[in-house]
């Protein structure tokens, strides 16, 4: 929790609390569908939160955005992502049904009423939104070939509308492979935003619509 402070020092007290609480609702519900590596589960805070909150550095969100999180699994980035902009609007959506059970449990502990989530693939999915989040579910020309026409052509905030994906590695060919203009690319590195040793060769891609 101190690096989510370190990074977000101006949260409100129930911000705060919120994420505070993220991480026994994940141990008790680790314990019994497992979202998360059980090895993993001690780290929630630097591999899973402040991971996805990596997100909040490059865009803040206007109100009413509407925002798909794509393969969320546990709720990462979703859940996190929600917190930080309790005015934008978060679907969820994963085809594992346990998996969503569990992020709709956490949901409601934390009284999220800006986030939902459904056991569903994006490419049922029949509404549109202005930013597809999502971390790591699959290469990126296949990723793209699901939610591109899931993104509305006009935006409101800092960034045109378009997808933001969390992945680590050399990324070059997969993004070579998704026959987009450089233009519509940008590419953080993460470790130059967290310092920290987890991060660094983690990177979020931005593609505008």
């Amino acid at each position: 929790m101190n690096e989510i402070l370190k990074y977000f020092p101006n949260l409100t007290a129930q911000q705060i609390s919120q994420y505070e609480q993220l991480g026994d609702l994940y141990r008790f519900w680790n314990a019994q569908i497992n979202v998360i590596s059980r090895k993993d589960i001690e780290n929630i805070y630097t591999h899973h939160i402040l991971h996805s909150l990596a997100v909040a550095k490059i865009i803040s969100f206007a109100a009413n955005t509407k925002i798909l999180d794509v393969g969320t699994g546990g709720g990462f980035p979703g859940i996190p992502l929600a917190i930080m902009f309790p005015d934008s609007q978060f679907t969820l959506v994963d085809s594992t049904n346990k998996k969503i059970k569990v992020v709709n449990a956490v949901i409601e502990s934390l009284n999220l009423k800006n986030a939902c989530a459904m056991p569903v693939r994006a490419e049922e999915m029949k509404q549109k939104f202005d930013f597809v989040v999502s971390r790591a579910v699959t290469d990126l020309p296949t990723f793209i070939s699901w939610v591109w026409n899931k993104i509305n052509a006009n935006g409101k905030n800092s960034l045109p509308n378009g997808i933001i994906y969390l992945k680590g590695g050399d990324l070059r060919e997969e993004l070579k492979a998704t026959k987009i203009s450089k233009k519509q690319i940008s590419v953080y590195d993460i470790q130059k935003i967290f310092d920290n040793v987890f991060f660094e060769t983690k990177q979020i891609i931005y593609i505008q619509r």
